[in-house]
């Protein structure tokens, strides 16, 4: 890594944090901020062309970004985008109660009007769920977090969306990088611990507004 590199990636690391405004950077997208507001418990949706994102305790709270520092503005806003520009509607809730991404991406399924979601941790590992598959099923899931990157969560969101409108996509090309797991183990294990320590047990998922919009400067 040369002295600029080091010197951007200290950046994103002192990133300012200011109540639940969080700004986040990234070297390749434009700044944006990312405000998540909790709007009430969250409910079983009605609509049959909606997907529910489902996100962890420490999700854009206490991290802003993904262990290779995706922002996760730029999480939400990509899949987002992949699931609206397939015509379908979407929830963002975040499940307080685990940071098991198999239990959080089953909640929402169920919380889901199509039975349809995805789960997200806040280190970037990712699942695609269905309401009537066994919790530790899945449609889809990627679990090499340090190679998901922009491109991928559109991808994801896109695939959603159709499994929520009845069609069966074909899958999201999924990376392999047999270094990336020794490469990232340490710190992976670090944010889980971390994303564990944000669990509020007893707690009910909620339902997020999300706001991203283009930081001022």
């Amino acid at each position: 890594m040369g002295a600029a590199q080091a010197a951007a990636a200290r950046h994103l690391r002192d990133q300012p944090r200011d109540r639940g405004a969080l700004t986040v950077t990234s070297l390749e997208t434009p700044q944006r901020t990312l405000t998540l507001t909790e709007t009430g418990p969250a409910r079983r949706g009605t609509r049959p062309d909606e997907v529910v994102v489902a996100v962890s305790p420490a999700f854009g709270d206490t991290f802003t970004q993904t262990i290779v520092g995706v922002p996760h503005a730029e999480v939400l806003r990509q899949l987002m985008a992949g699931i609206e520009e397939q015509g379908v509607g979407v929830r963002i809730v975040r499940v307080w109660a685990t940071a098991d991404l198999a239990a959080i991406s089953h909640v929402a399924a169920k919380l889901s009007g199509s039975g349809i979601s995805v789960g997200l941790l806040s280190r970037g590992t990712t699942m695609i769920h269905q309401k009537d598959l066994a919790r530790l099923s899945n449609l889809e899931l990627f679990p090499q977090s340090p190679l998901l990157d922009a491109e991928v969560f559109r991808a994801i969101g896109s695939n959603a969306a159709q499994y929520a409108k009845g069609e069966s996509p074909q899958p999201v090309p999924t990376r392999n990088d047999q270094m990336a797991r020794p490469r990232w183990q340490a710190k992976a294990a670090l944010l889980h611990l971390k994303e564990f320590e944000c669990i509020r047990d007893g707690a009910g998922p909620v339902e997020l507004e999300a706001t991203i919009e283009r930081a001022a400067g």
